[in-house]
């Protein structure tokens, strides 16, 4: 077999089902398997699958195991040449999978390869392409140099921002949105490490491939990452999780330093936690006094672009749930640039969702068009007839 997908799952029943649809065009005519490891979803996820039949292998856990101890679940059972770790609230284009594939077959020393990630208002993802967070480099990133001097070679090393994104180049971690790895590879360096639950194993892993002799690269191949549906990032819980990976990593493989650098390192990463959690519990209480939340918001619009069928069925949800909405009918053949074809104008009080209908555009086509053409408050929703519900970075829609 040449491909087992893993996807590990918790609480996201739509926009997994919406990456397996994604996965379904992309993997035509390939030798593959696909597995879900539920961690114990309260969303009926597990049973949502079952329209799949057997083309979902699914490992159903009674627990929340994780990230990387859910991978290597799936990973024990592959029997794939690669195995490819993919988020949940991802879309993949209908080529880049065989874009992947195509260049570790004529790649040997390729371990592990990433792809150009993009936010859900087309901007392409930093984490597309990281550094090892070395001591000077995780110094840098955590005191603001990195941000302040993005394309520094120096201090932007953290993102390796002076790579082009439009070429394919080496990298050193490959963000684990979407890792695909040489399974013999895998064998030889071990698995993800399971002392990392959830942030921080492919940061890990990426460092074990190259330690082994591996190369790590990015392709310009490019998917959607929501970055959030999978995870509640404005928790207490992810601050901690969040850093004390970073105290794994630190501890593993650089607790070789001398005494006097390691204290600094590791009182700067307890200190960015501190900091986290004090300004996490200021909104927090400023919402419960009332105060900070007073400007009116304004809903957002929604540009709904799709054939007539399903544009009736989007119109059917729209006024169910009160929207301003908007209607193109067209396919990518009538109208190739989308909704760049009228330019909806949003605003930070009122963005707009530019909602594809999927089965007039394909997925690459939607991510082609938005990368083309990104605009901060103007963002990526699909419409798919098959499930009917609208999907955006903030909600699910029917």
């Amino acid at each position: 077999m040449k491909l087992s997908v893993i996807i590990v799952s918790y609480n996201v029943k739509h926009y997994l089902m919406q990456c397996i649809d994604s996965l379904h065009k992309a993997l035509e005519g390939m030798d593959a398997e696909i597995f879900v490891v539920d961690n114990h979803s309260k969303d009926g996820t597990p049973a949502s699958l079952s329209r799949y039949g057997k083309g979902i292998k699914l490992i159903a856990s009674n627990h929340n195991n994780g990230f990387a101890k859910a991978n290597n679940m799936a990973i024990r059972r592959a029997s794939g040449e690669y195995v490819l770790l993919l988020n949940p609230d991802t879309f993949v284009g209908e080529n880049t999978i065989k874009e992947c594939v195509g260049f570790m077959d004529t790649h040997p020393k390729a371990g592990g390869v990433g792809v150009q990630m993009l936010k859900s208002n087309g901007d392409k993802a930093l984490e597309s392409r990281r550094g090892l967070p070395t001591p000077m480099t995780s110094f840098y990133k955590m005191c603001g140099m990195c941000a302040k001097y993005p394309t520094s070679k120096r201090f932007g090393r953290y993102y390796m921002c002076g790579m082009s994104w439009d070429e394919p180049g080496q990298i050193e971690v490959i963000s684990g949105a979407f890792f695909m790895a040489r399974h013999s590879a895998l064998k030889k360096t071990g698995l993800l490490d399971e002392d990392f639950f959830m942030y921080g194993e492919d940061i890990d892993l990426s460092y074990r491939l190259l330690k082994n002799g591996y190369e790590n690269w990015y392709l310009p191949s490019k998917i959607l990452h929501y970055k959030g549906e999978s995870t509640q990032k404005s928790s207490f819980r992810y601050v901690h999780v969040f850093y004390e990976a970073m105290l794994i990593f630190f501890r593993k493989h650089y607790s070789h330093l001398s005494f006097w650098l390691s204290i600094p390192i590791n009182i700067a990463i307890y200190v960015k936690a501190t900091l986290a959690l004090a300004k996490m519990s200021y909104i927090n209480i400023n919402k419960m006094l009332g105060f900070g939340g007073t400007r009116r918001k304004t809903n957002p619009r929604y540009l709904f672009i799709g054939s007539a069928k399903s544009l009736n069925a989007c119109q059917q949800i729209a006024e169910r749930n009160g929207f301003i909405a908007d209607y193109l009918e067209c396919d990518e053949k009538s109208n190739p640039d989308g909704h760049i074809k009228i330019s909806p104008k949003g605003n930070k009080a009122c963005p707009v969702y530019a909602v594809y209908d999927t089965s007039s555009y394909e997925y690459e086509k939607i991510l082609e068009i938005f990368s083309q053409h990104p605009c901060e408050n103007v963002f990526i929703g699909t419409y798919n007839p098959v499930h009917n519900i609208v999907i955006t970075d903030k909600e699910i829609i029917n």
